[in-house]
This record gives C-alpha cells, structure tokens and sequence, in this order.
C-alpha cells in the first residue's frame, strides 16, 4: 500500500541528486546523463519504500516527459533554423555586420541588447542564443573578448527578451497558471528585470573597458572577405529572420514559424548563393558542411568552424539529457516527495516578505530537481496561488516571482535543459560564464528585497473579491 514519504526521505532525494552531480559531474567529469540516471535510481528507491512499483515509476515518467515534448519540438526547430541560416548566409551576414560595427569596449553591452530583442521580437531564447549568439560569440573571439563574458552576455539578454516577450512560451503559461492577464504580467516584470539588467550593464561596461581587446584587423578584414567570397550578403539574406517575425507576429505557433523560415532560408540560399536545393535540405538535417558550397576550395578554420552549424542531428546529446532529467522529476513527483518538501516550506507563512521568500525557494528546489522552468511555473504557482489570495496580493507579484526564481534561474543549472543547451551551443563551460550572467540571478535578489521592504508589491483593488 502506498503511503505518503517522510520529510527526510522526501528531501533525501533532492539531496542525493545534487551530491551525484555536483561530485561527478564537477569533480569526476562523468557525463550529465548518466549521473541523472544514478539519482533516479535513488529517486526509486524512495518510491519503492513508499509503495510503488515499476508501472506506478513508468506511469510518472510518461506522464512527465510528455510535458517536455513541446519543448523538444521546438529544440529540433532550432536545429533546423541554425542549419538552414548558416546555408541562406543569414548567421554568416549576421557575423559580417558585427565584426564590421560593433566596438570591443561596447560589445557585451551590444550583446546583451541584440540577444534581447531577437528574443522579444521571436519569444524564445535558445532560438536568440543559437542563431545571433553564435555570431556574436564568432565576432567575440575575432575581437579578442573573454568568451565566458560574452556568453554570459548572450545569455542574459536572450533570457531577458523571453521573460519580457508575449510571444514567450514561459511568459504565457505564467500568466496562465496565475490567471493573470499577460501584458499585466510583463509590466510586473519589470520592477524586478529592468533594475537586475541595468547592474548588468553596468558591470559589462567596465568589464569591456578592462578587456584587452586584442583586436587584428588584417585578420578580421580576411574573414570578412571569406564570408563574402561564399555568401551574397544583401536583402534576400535576411528574408528568414522577416519570416519568421512576421510569422509570430500573426499568432503562428513557434514551431510551425520557425519550420517556414527553416523553408525560405533554404530558398533564398538556392537563389541567392547558387547552392544546390538537396544541400539545404541536408543542412536541416544534419547541419551546414563546407562541401555544400560549390568550388569552396580551402577554406580558413575559423571559417570553416564558423559554417559547420547545426541541424536536427546536433540537438540529439540534447534530448537525451530531457529524457534522463524527466526520468528524475516524473519518479520525484509521482512519488509524493515534491508535494511533501512544497507543503512544509509553504507551511507557517505570516508575511509578504516570508511568502516571497517561500516562493523563491521552492521555485529554486523545483529548477534543482526538474530542471526546467514550465515545472517550475506550473507546480509552485498552483501551490501558492491561493495564499496570494489570502494576502489581499494581486496575483502578477506571483507570476513575476515564478519567473525570476524559473526561467532567470534556470541556464544557471548546470545539469538543466538550458544550462546544458547554451553550454553547448555557445561552447563556454558553465564556471566561466556563470557570474557574467548578472541579471539572471539578481532578479532573485531584487524580488526578496521588494518581498520584505513591500516596494514594488501590488494589492489586490478593494473591490476585488
């Protein structure tokens, strides 16, 4: 029969997992995936002493992956979107532009600035990271730039331009679970997003005046050259990034938005660059190749690292990682441990800035275990929503700290979906670009502090019931 875990077998879970991780992952450098299967062995041995079998552990996980199956659509997207670009010449045009423009003492702040509109403008970040931050980090190294700064730069921004957009997944589901209107709900972010970004600014200010810089122009001018000896840089290039706007900007799905640009990218790369069809058909599969390009012949390093992107195939270490993380969560949570750590933090809140605060724990327990924001958003809003009520709070001081203590936390997880993403993709190791990420973690800060001074906190209107 089942019966409900104990607190210390609850938190035994949690514990273990990040012990695993943390010593071999760190410590060991053995695969993330593996060391996420170690814990959900722990995480069934909890489930097994409380009464359940296999099925009841197979039925949790199911249950639990299926809710990661719109994010892994939109992961394959993206690898359809960074290999078609690459092949239109749209990334290529991206990284033309930049090493043309931008200043290295401005750079980061230009980064952060570019990922969050790109961000905004198509409501998802791993799109924002994959597609202009891989420009601005091939602009970066030209320039001479640390990359963990200017990862960490990318990051922020394309997190920040997610947060803020109403084309955002997490933004919507947000709302959603807090039954919130979401233009509300983007202003309630601001409190919080606006003054952690412009400390942001400011720290990657003087870091860019400090940075060497080392710039070579000889050998920046000789990739520009590169570049457009291969691609026609010119309208046409930027067809994909106008589709896809305008896609969002009608309501499209990302998925189905980020597929027709995938379509036009492989079009205007047959047009204007004279490639053969077949090969961008090929580059959404398995990524962009030098050997898609007629009469390449010897091609630069850097240009040749530079055009080797993406593809479905390029995302696969990716979804493997979802599938072991979800493991975890799905066996945790049909469990009854979460419920039961959830219920006790919960227990005993008297104040505003005791709720924040409970509310930002167990935001930051759920990233932790899940490692994912959606879980983040849709468990802990669910559990607190009501004593938001109790407290005559309007419900956006919620929705607002879901996401600071979720989606600004999560690329800060080393074993999470997105901090296992933007490392891959941006090819920075975690420890080097975690403390450049400053808005992503002073978002936290800045929502405790408002938690217990009351700034910035919104009531309920008297008339509301």
């Amino acid at each position: 029969m089942k019966r409900e875990p104990t607190l210390l077998e609850a938190l035994s879970t949690i514990i273990v997992m990040i012990i695993i991780v943390i010593t071999g992952f760190i410590v060991f450098d053995i695969p993330i995936q593996a060391l996420l299967i170690l814990a959900s062995a722990y995480a069934a041995f909890i489930a097994k002493r409380v009464g359940l079998n296999w099925k009841d552990l197979e039925e949790g996980i199911t249950k639990r992956l299926a809710t990661a199956m719109p994010a892994i659509f939109i992961i394959l997207a993206v690898g359809i979107i960074v290999g078609t670009w690459t092949y239109s010449g749209t990334v290529p045009a991206l990284i033309y532009y930049g090493l043309e423009f931008l200043n290295p003492t401005f750079f980061l702040v230009s980064a952060f600035i570019i990922c969050a509109i790109t961000s905004v403008a198509t409501g998802t970040a791993w799109g924002s990271a994959s597609t202009a931050g891989i420009a601005l980090m091939a602009i970066s190294t030209n320039l001479g730039l640390n990359p963990g700064m200017t990862a960490g730069a990318i990051i922020a921004g394309a997190v920040f331009g997610d947060k803020m957009s109403p084309l955002s997944d997490t933004t919507n589901l947000a709302a959603l679970v807090t039954k919130v209107n979401v233009f509300s709900h983007i202003r309630a972010m601001l409190w919080t997003t606006i003054p952690a970004s412009l400390v942001g600014i400011v720290v990657w200010l003087i870091a860019g005046t400090q940075a060497s810089g080392n710039t070579d122009d000889k050998q920046i001018n000789g990739l520009m050259e590169e570049i457009a000896s291969i691609y026609n840089i010119n309208f046409l290039t930027w067809v994909p990034v106008i589709v896809i706007v305008a896609c969002l900007l009608f309501k499209i799905s990302t998925v189905p938005s980020m597929l027709v640009s995938g379509l036009s990218a492989i079009i205007v790369g047959a047009i204007n660059n004279g490639f053969s069809i077949v090969s961008g058909f090929k580059a959404s599969f398995d990524g962009f190749k030098p050997k898609y390009i007629p009469n390449h012949g010897d091609l630069s390093d850097k240009v040749t690292d530079l055009v080797t992107q993406g593809g479905m195939m390029s995302m696969t270490e990716i979804i493997v990682t979802i599938f072991c993380g979800y493991a975890f969560a799905g066996i945790i949570e049909r469990s009854g441990c979460l419920e039961v750590i959830l219920r006790r933090i919960a227990a005993n809140i008297h104040t505003v800035g005791q709720l924040i605060l409970a509310t930002v724990i167990c935001g930051l327990m759920m990233v932790l275990a899940a490692g994912v924001a959606s879980v983040v958003i849709i468990i802990v809003g669910v559990l607190m929503l009501e004593m938001y009520d109790k407290m005559d709070l309007d419900r956006t001081n919620l929705s607002r700290t879901l996401e600071d203590s979720g989606t600004m936390i999560i690329p800060l997880i080393p074993w999470g979906t997105s901090g296992i993403y933007y490392t891959q993709q941006l090819g920075v190791a975690f420890d080097q670009f975690f403390i450049w990420t400053v808005p992503c973690y002073l978002c936290v800060v800045f929502a405790l502090i408002y938690g217990f001074t009351g700034i910035g906190i919104k009531k309920k209107p008297s008339s509301s019931k």
